[in-house]
């Protein structure tokens, strides 16, 4: 035998009826339905004024509410979205008090449920993460300090080209200097526009990248091309650990934003480029950073006091240092011995510093790069470190 199923409203109807026709009197009718008087006199009221449909349960909310949303302030901060589905609540705030301060924008966790009853937020799973590696960028305490260059990935365009996207920021600001569609990652296809950075924004003191081409090789100190010319421009490259990407987070952290609005592919490399532009615009003059304190990096940038030379000049040593030039075929001559250094530094002078014994120190400027041991006739690889000062 199945269950007899009632419902508030069935009961209260039920026992309106029997009021009505006398069988109980309100008295009982309030006893059996368990409330005061007072109540069952009030579902008298509404059932007599509207019916069945007087006998539901009523909202509780308050008809005027003191904290709720202009609706004048809901659709800015909905369309504000739309034109920036990457951003948060609390970035969409900053944005809107840095346009329209004269309006009393909502708090971020209200924005945040604006968005979510527009449909404008999707739930994410949740990511157990690693812990930051931040000790390596101890030194970013000003603009131009260090900048990073990295490639995000590569992709193919419509045309069926591929396009490897060059980016280059600054640590301190967060400024992206640069964020160029390439076709090619070698060392004559990246050089023309880190020269165009660096005539526009002046030289940093130090470039950090990982280890792929063209930043890195497998010949002495990691030391590629693009590096050398880097040292004798006197900036120092820094190479991030093998498989350690958060050693330059700030960067990477960048690297998905882009990902997320500006990597759809195009029809061709200049569609593709002017769509790295419109996001470098915004991602400079627009989004603010929560590192920054609310300001975007356009606020917090300014140009490097090291302008790029008109000639690039020469690797310099101090006296009583050992100079020899590297042979073309990246060989080093010394003590009447050859020993393999790099192809990097073919035709480049590197100087030489006795340590003890039959063993030398090898530099490249102001970078001790590996360590000669003589009696073996071989290059060493050696962690490199800055020992004497530049002198340019």
């Amino acid at each position: 035998m199945a269950w007899r199923q009632t419902c508030p409203v069935d009961e209260r109807l039920s026992l309106m009826l029997e009021l009505d026709r006398g069988e109980r009197s309100m008295s009982e009718l309030c006893r059996v339905l368990g409330v005061s008087r007072k109540s069952g006199y009030k579902w008298l009221a509404r059932y007599r004024e509207q019916g069945v449909n007087g006998l539901a349960d009523r909202s509780r909310a308050p008809l005027n509410h003191p904290n709720a949303v202009d609706e004048a302030l809901v659709d800015p901060i909905v369309q504000l979205r739309r034109r920036y589905p990457d951003w948060g609540p609390q970035k969409l705030r900053l944005w809107l008090q840095r346009r329209h301060p004269e309006r009393g924008w909502p708090v971020s966790s209200t924005l945040a449920e604006i968005l979510k009853r527009a449909g404008l937020v999707k739930p994410r799973r949740m990511v157990r993460r690693a812990v930051p590696f931040g000790a390596p960028l101890a030194h970013a305490d000003r603009p131009n300090a260090l900048w990073s260059a990295d490639f995000k990935g590569h992709f193919r365009t419509g045309d069926s080209r591929y396009c490897y996207p060059l980016t280059v920021s600054d640590n301190y600001s967060r400024y992206l200097l640069e964020c160029r569609a390439l076709t090619g990652y070698r060392f004559i296809d990246v050089r023309p526009w880190f020269e165009r950075v660096f005539r526009e924004y002046g030289l940093p003191q130090a470039i950090r990248t990982d280890n792929g081409a063209p930043f890195a090789s497998k010949g002495v100190a990691g030391l590629s091309r693009l590096t050398v010319w880097w040292i004798k421009l006197g900036i120092i490259p820094e190479h991030i650990e093998p498989g350690k990407p958060q050693q330059n987070a700030r960067h990477e952290r960048m690297h998905g934003t882009l990902k997320r609005a500006a990597c759809r592919p195009r029809t061709d490399a200049a569609g593709q480029q002017q769509l790295f532009d419109c996001f470098r615009n915004d991602y400079n003059t627009e989004r603010p950073h929560q590192a920054l304190k609310g300001q975007t990096p356009a606020m917090c940038h300014q140009r490097s006091s090291r302008p790029y030379p008109e000639k690039l000049p020469e690797l310099e040593y101090p006296e009583g240092m050992y100079l020899r030039r590297v042979l073309p075929s990246g060989d080093l001559r010394w003590l009447g011995q050859r020993m393999h250094c790099s192809e990097a530094l073919i035709g480049e002078t590197v100087g030489l510093r006795l340590i003890e014994d039959g063993l030398w120190l090898l530099y490249v400027g102001p970078i001790a790069v590996g360590r000669l041991d003589a009696r073996v006739a071989r290059i060493e690889p050696i962690k490199p470190f800055i020992e004497v000062p530049t002198l340019h």
